[in-house]
């Protein structure tokens, strides 16, 4: 099952800073429970940051795009926060 967020964002800026984030996950359940979690937080400045997210075979595969470094990070560093709270609890609590 492969499911994926469209990049919300007017194409009228330069996405000149990208960067991919690939995570494995022990099954596909964990890898769609994560996605879910994290498609509902969209990105506070679409015009400015995009993020597309995808899961197939176990694995969640992000991408990012932004008009600006500084952007990209902040970006990248929220999105990891938040990732990292939703597989720990997924450790804690999800069924293996």
């Amino acid at each position: 099952m492969a499911a994926t967020v469209p990049a919300i964002a007017p194409s009228n800026h330069a996405w000149d800073f990208s960067c991919n984030l690939d995570v494995n996950f022990e099954s596909e359940e964990h890898a769609l429970i994560v996605y879910t979690a994290l498609a509902v937080d969209k990105e506070l400045q679409p015009d400015r940051v995009k993020r597309v997210m995808s899961v197939s075979d176990n694995k969640l595969s992000v991408h990012f795009e932004a008009i600006e470094a500084r952007l990209l990070r902040a970006s990248f560093s929220a999105f990891v926060d938040v990732l990292t709270l939703a597989t720990r609890t997924i450790q804690d609590f999800g069924q293996n």
